[in-house]
């Protein structure tokens, strides 16, 4: 799930040097109200930092809980310990059975999901407006007295599962194993994203029960985790609910230290080719890009558009309907904490006319790196930069209409105070793109997708 980053000056700068460029005549503004979204933050006691949004809109609420530990905190040789913590939240709490939680649940008419990223794992409970309570002890029974039901037993079991994902959605999926290849390509040795969320197998296979009750104890306490309640709730009622279940969680042993790692760099152009058991065949091109906040996130989100965004978009245009040599394609600023993730993605047609794989790659790299250096050296015009922050704006407004679930304004709550410090920072969000000119983005495109530095795997049919 992409985190939303923040406000960008219009000077784009990065490791000191000014990438923008001639600085354009100012647009005339937009008559645009600012966004807010009211809210209540206050600390327990045990460290838990907690959010409230009250909107009546619908009858409905959700508990949104964010652990700021994803798999860039495990260590080499131990992978996959956070998303197997997310295994085990369901698996049954001090006062909770196992099957209990998805029961009393469903029984009041209520939904719950969760998911692990490389720099957080989340948890949401989304419930009728009548079942605060029954979230709120949930979820405080798992973060406080989940040891008390975790058995031996029950990190195996959970450990099959986990292995079973990794074979069904990695090793056994087409292209499935491309992210992990390319992650190696990308980050050295020891870098926290090198490694995949799902793990691997043999660290799976080694982890001890000990080895997960250390990893609960250090980063699933109430210190290293951020609650927020959003929807028809009253807010001092909500206040006292919260206060009720989670003020007896023990705080745990203190604040977890920043990660220390060693910074990724690309100095040439790595390319590496697998085959796999697919139809067709897939170019995949990665930079290593500017974290959330950053100079350059904002204009990378922008340069995505443009380049796939849609059927008018400049390679879409050019691969798929005028020489029809592809499939599809697609381009994303995957942003993170560390640093991001700028992805070009080309599926191939087959090959009418006896041309060999090989050479239908080449010629779609050659039109790929066309349409960068062309970005790279000529400004978009305003008509291809509005319509691209239109679209952000019409996905924007889309996640503000609802308060539940996965990019819901609970979940952005949480999300916004994870990268930002500051819960409200929707109208900073939309902010920095509106404030874009052409120039900007070319500026990051030639800045941060340089065509001598990045990595390059082809995924080939079994032959």
């Amino acid at each position: 799930m992409k985190a939303m980053c923040s406000l960008v000056s219009a000077a784009v700068m990065a490791a000191g040097l000014v990438i923008h460029a001639q600085a354009p005549a100012p647009a005339p503004p937009r008559n645009r109200s600012r966004l807010e979204m009211p809210y209540t933050q206050f600390t327990l006691p045990n460290g838990l930092h907690v959010i409230l949004h009250e909107d009546h809109t619908v009858p409905l609420l959700t508990v949104n809980v964010w652990y700021h530990v994803g798999s860039a905190r495990e260590k080499p040789g131990r992978t996959g310990f956070a998303h197997l913590f997310e295994h085990l939240m369901f698996m049954g709490s001090g006062h909770v059975k196992y099957g209990l939680f998805d029961g009393l649940l469903e029984a009041a008419g209520g939904t719950n999901n969760a998911s692990t990223g490389a720099d957080r794992t989340n948890y949401y409970i989304d419930v009728p407006s009548n079942a605060l309570d029954l979230a709120l002890f949930l979820e405080s029974d798992r973060m406080g007295w989940l040891l008390d039901a975790m058995s031996p037993d029950t990190v195996n079991a959970q450990r099959d599962v986990v292995k079973n994902e990794r074979r069904e959605s990695y090793e056994n999926a087409p292209y499935g194993m491309t992210s992990i290849e390319i992650a190696k390509m990308l980050y050295p040795e020891g870098h926290p994203y090198r490694w995949p969320t799902i793990g691997y197998m043999e660290d799976l296979t080694a982890a001890s029960y000990d080895d997960v009750v250390e990893f609960f104890k250090r980063y699933y306490q109430p210190s290293n985790a951020t609650l927020v309640v959003a929807g028809d709730i009253q807010t001092a009622a909500a206040r006292a609910a919260v206060e009720k279940w989670f003020s007896d969680v023990k705080p745990g042993s203190g604040l977890v230290p920043p990660i220390d790692y060693t910074r990724p760099l690309l100095t040439t152009v790595q390319k590496k080719t697998i085959q796999d058991r697919v139809q067709l065949p897939r170019l995949y091109i990665d930079w290593i890009t500017p974290s959330h906040f950053e100079p350059g996130d904002a204009e990378l989100d922008v340069v995505s558009l443009l380049l796939a965004g849609g059927k008018n978009s400049r390679l879409y245009k050019r691969l798929v309907f005028d020489l029809q040599i592809a499939q599809d394609v697609s381009a994303a600023q995957a942003s993170q904490s560390l640093n991001s993730q700028f992805e070009i993605v080309v599926t191939a047609r087959p090959p009418s006319d006896g041309t060999t794989v090989a050479a239908t790659i080449d010629k779609i790299r050659g039109i790929v790196d066309e349409e960068l250096q062309k970005l790279q050296s000529s400004p978009p015009d305003a008509h291809e930069l509005e319509r691209a922050v239109n679209q952000i704006e019409a996905s924007f407004y889309g996640r503000m209409e609802r308060v539940e679930g996965f990019g819901g304004v609970g979940d952005q709550l949480n999300a916004y105070y994870f990268d930002a410090g500051n819960p409200d920072y929707f109208n900073e969000d939309l902010g920095r793109y509106r404030v874009l000119s052409p120039t900007d983005v070319q500026a990051a495109a030639a800045h941060f997708l340089p065509l001598g530095r990045r990595v390059e795997l082809t995924v080939e049919p079994v032959k």
